[in-house]
């Protein structure tokens, strides 16, 4: 049966639950058919309030990008340097076991050329600002933060996805690894504020992020 005074905010909330429901592929299975099966309507009754599937996509993407940022602020707030660092990485793993289509959605890039990904955009921007806010108390040269936040970013991210994706099959701790690898990128960026990583330091192969 149709649902009564459907709107946009209702067919994202919608959506929403259809990638919670999904998980690791929720975000990657969403179609306005099902939300539109969801809602009790007909696919084209959506057209009213989502322009379309990538324009949806979009409004996903953007409320869980403000959901993980509050997450990341929330954790992070009152900690500084190794602390802060170790807090943000286990509250990015935390919200992508919690929520996996959801965090399959932060992952969207906004096209800088579209208008209409400007949102987006600013989303993804104040998550990338909270990393670089707990990366401040490393005192990193100004030159060196966006790789400290790309090596971040990425270190986190790609532990997180084959984690999320049944790449690790050994039957060693995963929590224990993951520290493993926190404490690594800890050291990693405190090695940045000496020079001794990356370009001109040890170990120096001139591979950037």
């Amino acid at each position: 049966m149709p649902r009564a005074g459907l709107s946009r905010e209702a067919v994202v909330r919608i959506a929403l639950d259809l990638v919670d429901a999904g998980g690791p592929t929720g975000f990657a299975d969403l179609t306005l058919a099902k939300v539109a099966a969801e809602a009790g309507v007909a696919t084209p009754s959506l057209y009213k309030h989502v322009g379309s599937l990538a324009a949806l996509r979009r409004e996903v993407a953007v409320l869980t990008l403000h959901d993980l940022a509050s997450a990341l602020v929330d954790r992070t707030l009152g900690r500084s340097g190794p602390d802060a660092v170790r807090a943000l990485a286990h509250a990015i793993r935390d919200y992508a076991h919690a929520h996996p289509g959801r965090y399959a959605a932060v992952q969207t890039a906004p096209d800088p050329d579209d208008p209409d990904a400007a949102e987006l955009a600013a989303a993804g921007g104040r998550t990338v600002d909270v990393i670089a806010a707990v990366l401040r108390g490393f005192d990193l040269p100004e030159e060196r933060s966006v790789d400290a936040v790309r090596a971040v970013r990425a270190g986190v991210h790609g532990f997180v996805a084959l984690e999320l994706g049944g790449g690790f099959r050994l039957p060693q701790d995963l929590d224990r690894s993951f520290d493993v690898l926190v404490d690594l990128l800890v050291a990693g960026v405190a090695a940045l504020t000496t020079g001794e990583a990356g370009p001109g330091g040890p170990g120096a192969g001139g591979v950037r992020v």
